[in-house]
This record gives structure tokens, sequence and C-alpha cells, in this order.
């Protein structure tokens, strides 16, 4: 069933992005759902999730549960919990969304229901549960496409939005795990016109009650919580009620009060303390183009007015002072020989352009609102389709830089290009999965899952590679403006700081000075389960990066040729890729401020995750660094004569 769902909900995707067809900011082809008095409302129910509390604002799992794991005693549908289908990035992303034992019907307040016989809760459930509540798990709950949530106070500045998700549970004063049984459900309606309402709003307000009994409209006494016998047996009754209420918010604006920016005065800092990076970066640059290159081309071109044939003695000596002048011509002969290991470096080229045109393509279209939030997992969904299409370019990009390397070896290059990077990202995703599915945790990607991921690449993927590599290889290489010499050139000893590891350290730490505040935000997104929004703030973010990346590694090459060191290919590439070091490092730091985990498993999959993402970032920021870098060499070799 979840397969057949993965390929319909797919199928659905590719034919929504064709649509021309908009309502307000959300995806084209989305409708709003509008009920009549009376109406059935659908109550779905997602995973469990890890969350902060006011008790302990960190974070102590990484794994979610089923909401109907056996030992949560949930009540069920008569007929038993449905699936109810799911997009590829959602399943990827872990929802798993159920139907439910709730009755709701539009404008019917309902003052108190039991929602199934009472259960009971064992031994090992009893312990089960209230380790979840220590660890500050909170229920998720679906209306309407609508997450329920809590309202929340940003004490900041002052303003209030829906936390999305409610408590499981709390602890008391006494330290003792209380059970949140009983549940107010608020809904807010629209009317949309004559017998038509549609839901903008969902709150929900836990709470532990004992003592009900049916026709009370209590639901019991608060005075009396429910904990959880860890030596025993207990009962739970589980209790809602229910309460619509108008709105004047449109259906459009409905997710307005869940999408709150955190700390903006932090995000303008960062922009104008990138973009202060950026200036700086582009004025080293440009004082090097305009005044070092303009005189070096006057110098090295000046060689043109010597009559070759009967030159003097000054005019010897002018020509000696000119080619000693500066090391980057002395090189001329070698800076564009074949680097080391150049299968390697195209293969990681490809895949490189491959995330950069996927990456940007996709702020792209979150900044223009096709990512709506209300389309649970369409962002990952789409990174996953743009990634597959782009196989295209990345194929042909590996294949035409192999080829310009003078590579022979050409059937490797067309097989490792889909294959390698793609293989790693796979391998170690699939490593970790299994820790998931050996915690019986809800976020284990299911198997059927993992056959369609297996589909898409070798159906569609592979063969794109393949298609861009045969294009590649087609095309003529790229011609260098000057002759490669025969023998190689010796290189004299470096500087310290052109030395591999002093320069990685410090171009690495711009690009990452760059992103490091949005990378902050993206990964409490990402842990806490928080809504990300903000791409206006990561487009140019992102742009900023690739301006960063660009001059550093501009200028790192240039200082290195002026050192006669021509072998700048590998260097341009990995230097800049550094600051996935960085990236890394941020994350650890992170995880000691932010996160407390219990478990071993935990911070096997945070550390897992954390190389993988910083690995992507490696090849993304070093294929920015190499082909600016490449760029710049052809262009100052090509500005100058030369015999």
């Amino acid at each position: 069933m979840r397969f057949q769902s993965l390929l319909k909900s797919s199928a659905a995707f590719c034919v929504l992005l064709l649509s021309e067809s908009t309502y307000a900011f959300y995806l084209p082809g989305v409708a709003p759902t509008t009920y009549k008095a009376n109406d059935r409302v659908n109550l779905n129910v997602n995973h469990l999730t890890p969350a902060l509390s006011e008790r302990d604002p960190q974070l102590h799992s990484v794994f979610s549960f089923d909401y109907y794991h056996p030992a949560f005693r949930f009540c069920r549908p008569r007929e038993g919990p449905k699936d109810v289908s799911e997009s590829l990035g959602s399943i990827l992303f872990g929802d798993r969304i159920f139907t439910s034992p709730f009755e709701l019907n539009m404008l019917q307040n309902q003052s108190c229901k039991a929602l199934c016989e009472e259960q009971k809760f064992d031994q090992r459930s009893a312990k089960f549960v209230n380790r979840r509540i220590w660890q500050n798990y909170n229920l998720n709950w679906l209306i309407d496409g609508l997450p329920a949530g809590q309202p929340y106070t940003d004490l900041s500045t002052n303003t209030e939005y829906v936390l999305r998700g409610f408590p499981l549970g709390m602890v008391d004063e006494q330290q003792k795990a209380v059970l949140n049984n009983h549940f107010d459900i608020v809904i807010d309606y629209h009317d949309a016109g004559k017998d038509q309402y549609r839901v903008v709003g969902v709150l929900v307000i836990p709470s532990s009650r004992q003592g009900y009994k049916e026709g009370d409209d209590s639901c019991g006494s608060s005075d009396k919580p429910v904990f959880l016998d860890e030596e025993g047996e207990t009962t739970v009754q589980w209790t809602y009620t229910v309460h619509w209420r108008p709105s004047k918010t449109a259906w459009a604006t409905r997710w307005d009060s869940y999408l709150h920016v955190y700390d903006p005065k932090i995000h303008w800092f960062s922009l104008i303390n990138s973009a202060v990076i950026v200036v700086f970066l582009c004025g080293m640059v440009g004082a090097i183009l305009m005044r070092a290159l303009k005189k070096d081309f006057a110098r090295y071109n000046r060689l043109d007015s010597f009559n070759l044939d009967d030159l003097s003695g000054t005019n010897g000596h002018a020509e000696e002072d000119v080619q000693e002048d500066s090391g980057w011509k002395l090189v001329h002969g070698d800076v564009f020989r074949t680097p080391k290991n150049p299968l390697l470096l195209s293969v990681f080229l490809g895949s490189g352009s491959q995330l950069f045109f996927m990456v940007g393509t996709t702020i792209i279209f979150a900044l223009l609102g096709f990512l709506s939030p209300s389309n649970r997992g369409s962002l990952g969904t789409v990174m996953i389709l743009l990634y597959t299409v782009f196989g295209f370019i990345g194929g042909y990009v590996s294949a035409r830089v192999y080829k310009t390397f003078g590579g022979e070896a050409w059937k490797r290059n067309i097989a490792l290009t889909p294959l390698m990077i793609p293989g790693i990202v796979f391998a170690t995703f699939f490593l970790l999965n299994l820790f998931l599915w050996a915690k019986r945790s809800s976020g284990a990607v299911p198997f059927t899952t993992m056959l369609v991921i297996l589909g898409i690449w070798f159906i569609i993927s592979i063969p794109l590679s393949f298609a861009g590599s045969w294009m590649g290889f087609r095309h003529a290489p790229v011609q260098p403006p000057v002759r490669v010499n025969q023998i190689p050139r010796q290189i004299p000893p470096s500087t310290t700081y052109l030395r591999p590891l002093p320069s990685m350290l410090v171009v690495g730490i711009l690009p990452f000075g760059a992103i490091f505040v949005d990378l902050y935000f993206i990964m409490d997104n990402m842990w806490f389960g928080k809504v990300y929004y903000m791409f206006g703030f990561l487009f140019l973010c992102y742009g900023i990066m690739i301006i960063t990346c660009a001059a550093v590694t501009i200028l790192l090459v240039y200082f290195l040729l002026c050192s006669e060191n021509y072998h700048w290919q590998w260097r341009a590439f990995c230097t800049v890729g550094a600051s996935a070091g960085y990236v890394f490092a941020h994350a650890l730091i992170y995880w000691i401020s932010k996160l407390s985990f219990g478990s071993f498993t935990s911070g096997v999959l945070y550390v897992g995750y954390s190389l993988l993402i910083s690995f992507l970032f490696f090849i993304l920021t070093g294929t920015i660094g190499f082909f600016s870098s490449w760029a710049f060499v052809h262009r100052i070799y090509g500005s100058i004569k030369i015999d």
C-alpha cells in the first residue's frame, strides 16, 4: 500500500509542477477543503517526536515513534488505523500519518467524550512512556492538513504564534512523570460563504485527569493527575472535548501563525556581516585584477615591442627583468598540466555541479512559494527529483572536464559519476537507517521506500547521467590558452601560509562565516521539528556563499601561482571545501550546547548525519572554488602573449 501511494504521490507531484493554476502562495493545484455544517472533519495522527520544554531546553533523543506504538496504549479506530498517503519527502523526513478514532463534525461542539474503553498500562509500557515523558516527547496531530499546536509568546519580540505539537506529559514538582490523558481541542474556522466553512487554526490543550464518569462534562478532576505505576498496572481513560470558534483569518494565510521568525535582528546582522565580508573580498580580488594583473600584463606584453632578432644588451636586461618580476607567468607551461587523480576530481566536479544546480533551483522554487509547508514533504521530494533530473548536468560536466584533463578511462568516468557520490550517500543513509530499525523508530525509512529511491536512481538518474557523459565526450575539450611543456617545472618551497593545511584553515572559515547563522536556524528546524520558511534569507546567504567561495579561491590560486606552484586544481577544490570541516565542528558545538542524548545510538545518528551533510557541503563548495579558479586561470593566461 505504501509503495503504491509513493508512486501515486510522485506522479501527482510532477503533474502539480506542470500545472499553471495557482491559489494564493500555495503550490499550484492545491485547493482548500470546504465543509458544510455537521460534515465530518478528519483528525489524523502523526509520529511522536522529541522536543524542548520550559523545564528542559535541551533535546534528549533523535528517535520518533509511531502514534500506535503498542506501549502508548492510544485508542485505535474500530476498523483499525489506516495509512494516509504521503509524499516521498514526507516519508524520508519521518512522517507516519494514520487515521484516528476522534469524531469531529464541523460547528458541532463536544463537551466531553471518551475515545474508547479504559486502557491498561503494564510495567513495561509504563517505563517506556515515562521515559518518553522525561525526554519531552510531543504528540503531532493533523486536522485538514494543519498541525495541532499550542499558543506561545516570543518574549524577545512580544509576538504570539503557534508552536507545533503538544506534550505527551510533564514532570511535576516531585519529579514524577505525569501522563496527559485529556485533550481540549480548539478549532478555528472561517466562514467562506453560505454554508461553506474552512479550517484555519488548530490548538490542543492537554491535561491529566482522573475520575471520568459518563455524562460528566468536566471529564474528571485535574487535581488528580495520572501517574503510570512502573511496579504494577495502571488504568487510563482517554478523553477529549471539541470547541469550534469563528475566525477572520483567511484560508490562504492560515499558516502565518505557524511561521514565526526567530530573532530577526540576528538574521539581519548575519546578512550585513556576510555582505561586509563579500565586499572586502571582492575589493581585494578587484585590486589584484585591476592593479597587480594590469601591471603584469603591461610588463609581459612589452616583449612584443622588442625586436628579438636584434636585441641590444639593455633590452636583454629588460626582458630578463620582466621574466623574473613575477612568478605566475613563469609557470605558464605547467599551469594547465593534468592534475593527479584526474578521474576522481572530474567525478567530484560532476557531482558538485549536480548539487549546485539542485540546491539553487530548490531555493528559488521555495522563494517563489512553490514549496508551501501545507504540502508536507514537498521540499524533500523536490530535492530528490531535481537531483535526479540534474544527473544529466553531472554527467556532462564530469565527462567534459575529464576529457579536458586528457583522461582515457572514459568508461570508468561514465560509470563512477552517477554511482560514486550517490552510492556513498545511500550507503551511509542505509547504515544509519539500520540503527532506527533496531530501535523500532518511526523515523526508519521503510524498505519499500528504499526500493523507490533505488528505482529513481537506476531508472532515471543513471541513464540521464550516461546521456550527459555521452554528450560531454562528444564535445571538444576546453583548450588551454598556452601550451604545456613536456618536462614539469620544479616547484620551489612554499611559504607557511600557502601550505595545504594553513591555507585550508584560513580560507575555509570565510565561506562558513557567510552561512553559519542560517545554518544554526536550519539545524534548529531540522532537529526540533520547527517550520523553516525564511528562504529569502537563505537565497541571499547562498548567493553570498558562492561569491565568497569564488573570491577566496581566486586569491589563493593567484598567490599560489605567484609562488610558482602550478598544482592549483586540487588545492582550489580542497581548500575552499575545507569549510565543510567548520560545518562539522559547528555541528559538534551545537550538540554540546543544545542536545543531551541519553543513548549511544542517538549520538551515532547525529554524528553520522552531520558527517553526511558536511561531505556534501565539501563537494559543493569545492566545485564552486574549482570552476571560479579555472575561469580565472584561463582569463589571465589568455590575456598575455607567449611565444
